[in-house]
């Protein structure tokens, strides 16, 4: 099997397998799904990712951007919270996106701007 064939599996089946525990873990409690994700899967991943380039630079400007996008986390717990109690949870889930979105453009966009 060709190696970037062999990575992008390995990728897949970590996140999915974060996904089943977050599933399951769903199906005792409320808190440990709130918490999984906070574990970093998708931030190994594209570390290993940016990593195999063998470029320190490009690794650490992953690692900033990733930090960054911590401030657009909170944005979108946020207006999720604030939501769920006015509109169905799947829209105050698409409007907690929403924001994030926002937020992310804002953290990235706006200082080219400034």
């Amino acid at each position: 099997m060709p190696p970037l064939l062999v990575e992008v599996l390995w990728k897949g089946l970590l996140g999915g397998l974060v996904t089943a525990l977050i599933v399951l873990a769903s199906k005792k409690g409320n808190v440990l799904p709130g918490i999984l994700p906070l574990a970093p899967t998708f931030a190994i991943i594209a570390l290993l990712a940016v990593g195999s380039k063998g470029e320190a630079g490009g690794f650490r400007t992953a690692c900033l951007a990733g930090a960054k996008t911590i401030p657009a986390y909170l944005v979108f717990l946020g207006v999720s919270w604030l939501l769920v109690d006015r509109v169905d949870y799947r829209l105050a889930i698409l409007g907690g996106l929403a924001a994030w979105l926002v937020a992310a453009l804002v953290i990235f966009l706006a200082p080219k701007f400034l």
